[in-house]
């Protein structure tokens, strides 16, 4: 875990994808290269896009996939914070416990 952190926070966390690469390494056991490989396949650009925070704040609107609201100018018709949990699970496919937990508890069926 915290060779993924250090690596997820070299690519600049939720400002660039550094995030959901953590994410995906963890969740589906892949190396790095390959969990880049992975996010970059499920959101249609490129790997060097990965790290670059112009290119992954339009690929993050364009999924509603969150963003950063002290560096992003964000409008109502965003998605809040669950929501963006909600469109990385799907965008993915990965399992988020608090996004299955919130569906549960609200009654919400896939």
């Amino acid at each position: 875990m915290e060779g993924a952190h250090s690596q997820a926070s070299g690519m600049g966390g939720m400002r660039t994808a550094g995030d959901l690469v953590a994410r995906v390494q963890m969740s589906k056991r892949l190396r790095l290269k390959e969990a880049k490989e992975y996010v970059a396949g499920k959101l249609g650009c490129g790997v060097r896009d990965l790290s670059d925070p112009v290119a992954m704040e339009l690929i993050r609107r364009e999924h509603g996939l969150g963003l950063l609201t002290m560096t992003s100018s964000t409008y109502p018709a965003e998605p809040g914070m669950m929501e963006a949990k909600f469109n990385i699970a799907e965008k993915l496919g990965l399992h988020i416990n608090c996004v299955e937990l919130f569906k549960e508890r609200a009654g919400i069926r896939a």
